[in-house]
């Protein structure tokens, strides 16, 4: 019985200092969704365990959408937080270029 504790104090303290860094969007969401359901925490706070997180850009367009658009269960969250770090990084690409010298320089 111990080491379950053991297990859940270790889970609960993995998930809340679990940080998106320079991990891909998609990879962070399923770490986090495992990590999430080891855990005895409620979904609310699952969800403001996610927003925290993640890029706080990326938390920041979403906080923008219109109340109706406004993701509310934790399945919308990852969703909406994949969308946006999507449409990111496809428009960076579209931006960026490389010189002969392997530099990226925004355009």
């Amino acid at each position: 019985m111990f080491s379950d504790k053991t297990k859940a104090t270790d889970t609960e303290w993995k998930i809340k200092t679990f940080k998106q860094g320079k991990k891909n969007i998609v990879d962070f969401i399923i770490e986090f969704k495992a990590l999430a359901m080891k855990t005895d925490t409620d979904k609310l706070h699952v969800i403001f365990l996610l927003k925290k997180n993640v890029w706080a850009d990326i938390i920041k367009i979403i906080l923008r959408y219109p109340p109706i658009a406004a993701p509310e269960s934790l399945k919308e969250w990852k969703m909406a937080i994949t969308l946006v770090r999507q449409g990111y990084e496809s428009t960076k690409e579209c931006h960026d270029y490389w010189t002969d010298k392997e530099t990226t320089y925004g355009g």
